[in-house]
């Protein structure tokens, strides 16, 4: 890395306080709007800078890093998740990738925890009534939905977002299960009051709800299958804060036109922004643009992250974050 200040190029618009900062510290440069990069001008930029600042929306594949030039030293991810990022052929090419764990931990569980009311007492249902003028008044059978204390829910991956649900999840009185690629230490599992299952197809065939928590990597690629998506219970709902290609998209749509599952809350989709047309026709889903970290506490937090793994590097060391598997 160069000893005078590193040339960075971002790839979206990000909080205005994040991008002042990178402006005094580095020789930034900008995104005047906020549309996705086209591939040309990621090459441009691998090929230009010190540092890459890219979104979940970038593909940084082993084809543009084959691209880029040798001041490339640092991707610094906006986000916590680098399933964007050939992480393994950044390290070949002696590229550190950096991410920013934690900044959006509250944020999602809270998400998540809306989507299961959302989902469970039928609140688009009844905004739609109030929007349409189609409210006639209150009745003793109108918008019922359910309860969650006392449900069952199986969190899918425990790591700091799952454990973050689970503490709010206590909260409302669900009983805590959960999946995860080896137990808790006991007394986290102990304060959380969670059983372990260390087979994903007997919880699943035993929860009443199901909240997807764990990253999108090849063995979690369409985690929930179609198979396991017939085990859950027809009263059962399903609710995705984490990555969409955990869910087989079209496998749960059919079961939910087809009243086998009762209900999804969704805040990421297997194609990004394509969302399976049968998922929108369906009424017993709540689909959101990927809000889960949306707040600008969250969002400033995310870019003061990247802001100190730039300087730390910049200066010689190792970025706090980096990324060391992938």
């Amino acid at each position: 890395m160069p000893a005078h200040r590193p040339s960075v190029v971002v790839t979206r618009r990000l909080p205005d306080q994040v991008e002042a900062r990178m402006a005094e510290l580095f020789d930034v440069r900008l995104r005047k709007d906020d549309a996705p990069m086209t591939q040309d001008e990621l090459i441009e930029a691998v090929q230009t800078a010190d540092v890459l600042v890219p979104t979940i929306t970038d593909r940084i594949d082993a084809r543009l890093l084959a691209r880029a030039g040798d001041r490339l030293k640092l991707i610094a991810n906006y986000g916590a998740g680098v399933d964007n990022v050939d992480v393994a052929t950044a390290r070949q090419r002696g590229i550190l990738v950096s991410n920013t764990p934690g900044a959006a931990t509250d944020d999602t569980a809270d998400m998540t925890i809306a989507l299961m009311l959302a989902v469970t007492r039928r609140i688009p249902e009844g905004l739609a009534a109030m929007r349409d003028g189609a409210w006639p008044g209150w009745a003793p059978t109108a918008f019922l939905g359910g309860r969650i204390a006392g449900r069952r829910l199986g969190i899918l991956g425990m790591g700091r977002i799952g454990q973050a649900v689970a503490r709010r999840a206590q909260a409302f009185g669900m009983q805590i299960h959960y999946h995860n690629r080896r137990p808790l230490r006991a007394q986290v599992e102990q304060a959380l009051e969670a059983t372990y299952h260390e087979s994903l197809d007997h919880m699943v065939s035993r929860m009443d709800v199901i909240s997807i928590n764990c990253p999108h990597t090849p063995s979690t690629f369409h985690l929930m299958n179609a198979r396991r998506i017939e085990l859950m219970k027809p009263s059962a709902v399903i609710v995705n804060t984490s990555r969409g290609e955990v869910i087989d998209e079209s496998a749960l749509a059919r079961a939910l036109q087809a009243g086998r599952v009762a209900g999804a809350g969704l805040d990421v989709f297997e194609h990004g922004n394509e969302v399976n047309p049968l998922l929108r026709a369906s009424p017993n889903t709540v689909l959101l643009p990927h809000m889960g970290s949306a707040t600008l506490e969250g969002r400033a937090e995310m870019g003061e992250k990247v802001i100190i793994n730039i300087k730390t590097f910049a200066d010689g060391h190792r970025p706090p974050d980096q990324v060391v598997t992938g």
